[in-house]
């Protein structure tokens, strides 16, 4: 078979040369073909020789070669304990002892006027636990009548009055008994004067007010001792009308009974009877006399709350025996925030100078603000407050307070 071509591309697919046939083809190629095809060769095989004398597997490449050593790990560095802040040194061992006391056990240390100064007095006031319970309700200390139950004495001559009232704080010092009057009537005051005001307070509900016994009992609840206020003339009536069932100078005994027999029935609870108004009546001697008879019979104490200078509860309460007392101060006689706080001042100048002074007030939202706003560092200036009942314990008719303040 001839070869028609010197370019073996040409070559037909599928048919063999013959060795002959091979070497006269490539006997025929071009010259510059065949240089290239052998400086291509050469430098094929100076290559490989090149890489059989080096020994580099890598063709070439650069390669690097690290050292890796297996250490053992370090152990953690240790934690450093934070270091206890440092104590100013301004402050005395006195200061740093009262702030430990007050920062790990809850007790407000309270100093005089509030300085830090060494040597000044430190009250430390330890919050109790909540305002102490109110005996239950004893039905073996009421009796029915007319209108509902009314209180009586209990087996042995047992007052209704010990039994109800405050435990005895059996504090000494100079103290202030606090009587809030017109309780039940303005739900939203009570409802603030139950919440806000100190337990030691003790209120006056008024018998016209609407569900009175739940309204007792959340007061009672809250620490605050009850008193009844009964509706008594005034010497302006009917102009000046205290309502319905009112206790008349002029009215015939039983009528003046049954009508306290109305009132002691609203409620349960209560240590003591309070007038409401009353001028009138409470200067009749011979009036009053027996509703205060009544009142005592039944276990209870008798409060004037001090508006009327011409009262004579003080004088018929030792005659008939029966414990009372009366209000020497009438916080909101002056319906203003200065006035009723220069009578909170005057409060704590008297019973510096007597021990113990009895003030009434009336339930208005002021009245109620600016006796707690004065409260709450009272003690920080020696002054303890207590239940009205403190005023009235003792043997009947022996409690007697100086009468009204001018």
């Amino acid at each position: 078979m001839s070869v028609a071509s010197d370019d073996i591309l040409t070559q037909p697919l599928g048919i063999k040369r013959t060795p002959r046939e091979r070497f006269a083809a490539l006997s025929a190629l071009r010259p510059t073909t065949r240089i290239v095809g052998g400086a291509l060769a050469l430098g094929l095989v100076a290559g490989v020789s090149a890489l059989a004398i080096m020994g580099d597997p890598h063709g070439g490449e650069p390669v690097a070669v690290a050292a890796i050593t297996l250490r053992e790990p370090e152990p953690a560095a240790p934690v450093a304990e934070k270091a206890p802040e440092k104590t100013p040194e301004k402050l005395t061992a006195g200061q740093r002892s009262a702030d430990a006391v007050e920062t790990a056990s809850g007790v407000t240390v309270v100093r005089a006027g509030g300085a830090q100064a060494p040597g000044d007095a430190v009250v430390i006031r330890v919050p109790d636990a909540g305002p102490p319970k109110l005996a239950a309700l004893d039905p073996r200390l009421a009796e029915r009548g007319r209108y509902g139950n009314l209180p009586r004495l209990g087996e042995g001559r047992t007052r209704v009055l010990d039994v109800y009232a405050r435990p005895d704080p059996g504090v000494t010092g100079p103290r202030i008994a606090i009587l809030l009057t017109g309780l039940g009537i303005g739900q939203t005051a009570t409802a603030s004067a139950i919440t806000k005001l100190p337990p030691e307070v003790s209120f006056a509900f008024a018998p016209y007010a609407s569900d009175l016994e739940r309204t007792v009992a959340r007061a009672r609840e809250a620490g605050h001792e009850a008193l009844l206020q009964v509706p008594m003339e005034p010497f302006d009536y009917p102009d000046s009308d205290p309502g319905p069932q009112t206790l008349l100078a002029a009215a015939r005994l039983p009528e003046n009974l049954d009508r306290l027999s109305w009132a002691m029935s609203r409620f349960a609870g209560y240590i003591a009877v309070v007038n409401y108004m009353g001028a009138k009546l409470t200067s009749n001697a011979a009036a009053f006399e027996p509703m205060l008879r009544e009142i005592g019979g039944r276990g209870l104490g008798y409060v004037d709350d001090g508006t009327s200078p011409r009262s004579v509860a003080t004088a018929l309460g030792a005659k008939v025996k029966i414990p009372n007392a009366q209000a020497e101060i009438v916080l909101d006689a002056l319906p203003r925030p200065e006035a009723i706080d220069r009578e909170l001042a005057r409060a704590e100048a008297q019973a510096r100078a007597k021990g113990l002074v009895l003030v009434s007030a009336t339930a208005m939202p002021m009245t109620i603000d600016r006796i707690v706003r004065w409260s709450r560092d009272l003690e920080a200036r020696g002054i303890r407050l207590v239940p009205v009942s403190v005023t009235l314990r003792g043997t009947p008719g022996t409690t007697r307070l100086s009468s009204a303040a001018p």
